[in-house]
């Protein structure tokens, strides 16, 4: 384990960086497919000139060039920038717990959005401003995830289960509120509760993807960046400090760019389970536990399997739209009962 985890300067293998270009073709077809999939069909061929001609500065304004540039595309960008944060933050809090069971909702993000928008939903801020809801979801995130980190600083410091611990009470009492909010709400606020707790792609504008899109960006390009000590983390906190990494400034780093991406994430598209638990154990199975490619593999992997889930979600009761949180779940649900048989079987031969 030692030597693969902590060979950081070496070149990344060739079976990684060949496995990786696999993922990045595969991700461009299921884009160039969600395009042109849907209530209007548009072949690959159409789809291709139209993105050419909006690159060169050249706008038909036919139907099917509105239908790719004004609906589809930003939501596909959405799906990109959304599936690889969480999966990413999956990727990271499972390095950081030494959990391949941990993802962004132990740190009470989840928990925190969820209280955000229900509030904002219930008390009816929308009035304000159609952003406000995403809003309230991005601060209660935030909110959440700061007052885990402030527990975990005056309970247990410097130690990894001092956030788990208050995590644990944060994700109780926001469920707790929620479900006094859920309470109070009349028949139609449900309706938009329940659909927001389940996620979706839908409804996004170009105008939305300007404010949001910034944040997700940043965290897709700044948490790979720690891949090397990541890997020495793998080892333990104590051997990660030996070898000259401030382990405690990093946790405090990490949470708080797995906070603002998830946060921006959830904000946006509601809330979406699976993703950030998925992507990261299939990218581990093919390419091992180095994050250096770990990291970039459940990025792609998250953005592929959700704008998968999306395309689902559009197509299989069309013209109606099915919650993208069902889809993950029954992909979810049953690849986690297939990992636990698997480990239980590999205990029993040992």
């Amino acid at each position: 384990m030692s030597s693969s985890v902590l060979s950081s300067r070496r070149a990344m293998p060739r079976r990684p960086v060949w496995m990786l270009g696999g993922l990045i073709l595969m991700v461009a077809l299921i884009v160039l497919v969600s395009l042109g999939v849907g209530a209007v069909p548009i072949a690959p061929r159409q789809v291709s000139a139209i993105l050419s001609k909006a690159l060169a500065g050249v706008d038909n304004g036919d139907f099917a060039t509105n239908v790719v540039l004004l609906v589809r595309l930003p939501r596909v960008i959405l799906g990109l920038a959304v599936g690889a944060v969480l999966a990413l933050s999956g990727a990271v809090m499972q390095g950081l717990f030494r959990n391949p069971l941990a993802d962004p909702a132990l740190i009470g993000i989840s928990a925190g959005a969820a209280l955000g928008a229900v509030a904002a939903i219930v008390l009816d801020w929308h009035r304000f401003g159609p952003a406000t809801v995403s809003l309230a979801a991005f601060a209660g995130g935030l909110g959440a995830t700061r007052l885990v980190q402030f527990f975990a600083s005056i309970t247990r410091p410097g130690d990894t289960a001092g956030l788990l611990l208050a995590g644990i009470a944060v994700n109780a009492l926001g469920g707790a509120v929620t479900g006094l909010f859920t309470y109070l709400a009349d028949d139609q606020q449900l309706r938009a509760l329940t659909f927001w707790s389940m996620g979706s792609l839908g409804g996004v504008t170009w105008t939305q993807l300007r404010v949001g899109l910034p944040l997700l960006l940043a965290v897709v390009i700044l948490l790979p960046c720690w891949s090397k000590a990541l890997n020495a983390l793998l080892l333990g906190e104590a051997e990660a400090g030996h070898l000259g990494f401030a382990v405690q400034r990093l946790r405090r780093t990490l949470v708080a760019l797995v906070a603002l991406g998830v946060g921006a994430a959830v904000a946006l598209t509601g809330i979406i389970g699976f993703i950030g638990l998925v992507a990261p154990h299939l990218v581990r199975l093919w390419l091992g536990p180095d994050h250096r490619s770990l990291l970039p593999g459940a990025a792609l992997t998250g953005a592929a399997l959700l704008l998968l889930a999306d395309l689902g979600a559009r197509t299989l009761e069309a013209p109606a739209e099915l919650p993208i949180g069902i889809l993950t779940g029954l992909l979810g649900g049953p690849f986690f009962l297939w990992l636990l048989y698997r480990s239980g079987r590999g205990r029993m031969e040992c």
